[in-house]
């Protein structure tokens, strides 16, 4: 990334401040409720109304306002909010990637709709959207246990259809949320924006007019990658892989890829690499460094690859690096499905060199010409090598730009150092088939495999 590049990403976008204040309007109105609308919480409808007035949805935000004003709150009014809101933080989301395209001059594939399925919705939605707008009109600090085990019945009726499990497993997550904070009077801190995002999709997704509108093509070719963003939750793990695909005859495409598992919350740090066990050739590529010759597989409209590792066969030796210097800024990035503009769902793929480090009190940037970038050590796996004192020595960095409380933020994927006067580099799965840090692998030896010993347990239940 040049210095006129970063430069450009920085600069401040026009509406962006003022947009948001409306979003946080209608946020702080459900954490009240609904049904109990101050001075404020009214106004801030009233800006949501206003600011799509303009739009296809214009009449319908404000005749939902009306009625809701008036005390009269139907499943059609809360679509119409959660829609303009939604739409706003879809404008954001816009209006970012278009800077972050021009500061990089990153091609993107326009978006275009697909046909929609012919297939008739066959799970219980309704009860999803009754439980939603009990949420709504009691406002966030009224949720209590009782309320949350509403939740129950309709994610039962939702897993029975896998057209429905998105929604379902969305709903679950949300309603595990609340049990942990109920009851919410008492919690001292209220994730508004969150609970705002999730209640917002969940409503959206609860329509029974919405179906699933992306749709695939199958690609052939060769798996260039470039980093892998390890997602980790006490009870799942997912590898989030980017990389470059070159297809023969056409264009070269940005595309992610992603594989999980289920785990416990015991199995942590690097032993979890060793729950993909279901994909080896791209565990063998990712700890290898190698690039991946695919075929025929699955690539949704939205970038997504859906991985097969049937269909995969590990290649030669690919420095993720140089390629990154070679192919990154060429490649065309892909389009992001209407559902997904979120802030908050921003994750593009760069390389950033030539910086300079400056630190503060628990935080480090790269620093390129009078502007600077803010790197989120926050998201350092424990499962990997990258750690705070690698990118304190670090001279490149391939990484994810993330827009978070305002500002641009970057997420270390791999990064080239200097350690002990000696060149080095690191990426997140360097240990995707063990560690390689002898530290590490002691450390580990002291703490016993928690995978075998849980895998043989389970084989012992299933013996029994």
């Amino acid at each position: 990334m040049l210095a006129t590049q970063l430069a450009a990403l920085t600069e401040t976008r026009e509406g962006l401040t003022e947009t948001l204040a409306v979003v946080d309007g209608f946020d702080d109105a459900l954490v009240h409720g609904l049904s109990r609308l101050g001075a404020a919480q009214s106004a801030a409808l009233a800006a949501l109304a206003s600011a799509v007035a303009v739009t296809p949805l214009g009449d319908r935000v404000n005749e939902a306002v009306e009625k809701i004003s008036a005390g009269s709150i139907g499943d059609e009014h809360l679509a119409a909010l959660a829609a303009a809101r939604s739409a706003l933080l879809g404008a954001v989301h816009d209006e970012l990637i278009t800077g972050l395209d021009t500061a990089l001059g990153r091609t993107r594939t326009a978006w275009t709709e697909g046909a929609t399925p012919a297939e008739a919705i066959r799970s219980p939605r309704g009860a999803a959207r009754a439980w939603l707008a009990e949420l709504a009109i009691t406002g966030w600090r009224g949720v209590e246990h009782e309320l949350v085990s509403g939740a129950a019945q309709a994610i039962d009726g939702l897993l029975a259809d896998p057209a429905s499990r998105r929604l379902a497993v969305l709903l679950d997550g949300l309603a595990a949320e609340l049990r942990a904070s109920s009851p919410v009077a008492t919690a001292e801190l209220v994730p508004i924006r969150r609970w705002a995002d999730l209640w917002t999709r969940a409503v959206l997704l609860a329509q029974d007019s919405w179906t699933p509108a992306a749709t695939a093509e199958t690609v052939t070719g060769r798996l260039l990658i470039l980093g892998v963003d390890l997602h980790e939750h006490p009870t799942a793990v997912q590898a989030e892989v980017h990389a470059v695909l070159e297809t023969p005859g056409g264009p070269t495409r940005l595309v992610r890829t992603a594989v999980s598992a289920t785990k416990v919350d015991t199995v942590v740090g690097p032993a979890v690499w060793k729950l993909f066990t279901a994909y080896p050739v791209l565990i063998a590529a990712l700890a290898e460094r190698r690039s991946v010759e695919i075929t025929d597989m699955p690539l949704l409209d939205g970038g997504d690859l859906y991985w097969i590792d049937g269909q995969a066969v590990a290649g030669a030796p690919a420095e993720p690096f140089a390629t990154a210097r070679v192919q990154l800024a060429e490649a065309a990035a892909p389009a992001t499905q209407p559902l997904d503009r979120h802030p908050a769902r921003i994750g593009e793929l760069v390389l950033v060199e030539g910086y300079q480090l400056t630190k503060g009190d628990g935080y480090v940037a790269f620093a390129i010409g009078d502007d600077a970038i803010v790197v989120d050590t926050d998201r350092l796996p424990a499962a990997g090598p990258l750690t705070w004192n690698l990118v304190v020595a670090s001279t490149a960095c391939i990484g994810l730009l993330r827009w978070d409380a305002g500002t641009w933020t970057l997420q270390p994927l791999a990064l080239q150092a200097i350690v002990k006067k000696k060149p080095a580099e690191a990426h997140t799965a360097d240990w995707a088939q063990g560690p390689t840090d002898p530290k590490v692998v002691k450390a580990a030896a002291r703490a016993g495999d928690a995978v075998a010993v849980l895998r043989e347990r389970a084989g012992r239940l299933l013996r029994k």
